[in-house]
């Protein structure tokens, strides 16, 4: 099964709200970040919920465990279904957030290697190998990894077994989904969406590689 998940990286409430309803019919989740809480605040997630998609909130959260916990913490006790951390902050930061999101029914996905072209200047040389191994250890729901390097995203796909894979980087970032729709769990759409003249017949374009069971 391959979802499509919006990346809503806008930064106007009304936007984000309007984008989002418009979008709804063709995505199984919606992935917001900083530029849209920092614009309008946590509270977007509850008004985001009303189109009924479960809601992933990437905070790329990177600290001390305790500090870890009391960011997921809030994600959860907003409604968020999801919360992404990184993963080169160790196996204690990690699993301050796998453990938060299961006590709350959610899931923790952990960042293996970005999609970005200067991702490669730290993540490569074994070190995302070595984030992939860590999820597996500590219990947590899937990797995030670049839909902009199919092969890299192969050789993490037979590190972690059936564990999901979220991939970005399609669309805007030059991802092809065609080429990575068979290898992950879901494909990452952004500003190919939202930036649209028309982000409805954009998201719907793409959910054509959607496959569900």
């Amino acid at each position: 099964m391959t979802d499509l998940i919006l990346a809503l990286d806008v930064t106007d409430h009304d936007d984000a709200v309007s984008i989002s309803n418009q979008v709804a019919p063709y995505l199984d989740a919606i992935k917001i970040g900083y530029p849209l809480v920092l614009a309008a605040g946590l509270g977007i997630a509850d008004e985001l919920s009303s189109a009924g998609l479960p809601l992933i909130a990437d905070f790329k959260v990177a600290d001390i465990p305790n500090t870890s916990r009391l960011i997921a913490e809030e994600v959860f006790s907003h409604g968020f279904s999801g919360i992404i951390c990184h993963g080169f902050v160790g196996r204690d930061s990690v699993l301050a957030c796998v453990e938060t999101a299961h006590d709350h029914g959610g899931e923790c996905y952990v960042v293996t290697e970005m999609s970005h072209p200067g991702a490669v200047d730290f993540f490569h040389g074994g070190t995302a190998e070595r984030i992939a191994t860590l999820v597996c250890e500590t219990g947590a729901d899937g990797i995030i990894a670049p839909a902009t390097r199919p092969e890299r995203t192969q050789v993490l796909r037979s590190l972690i077994g059936t564990k999901k894979i979220l991939s970005p980087g399609v669309g805007a970032q030059g991802g092809d989904p065609g080429a990575i729709a068979g290898i992950v769990d879901g494909i990452i759409v952004g500003r190919a969406i939202y930036e649209s003249s028309d982000p409805a017949r954009a998201a719907k374009e793409f959910s054509l590689f959607r496959t569900h069971k």
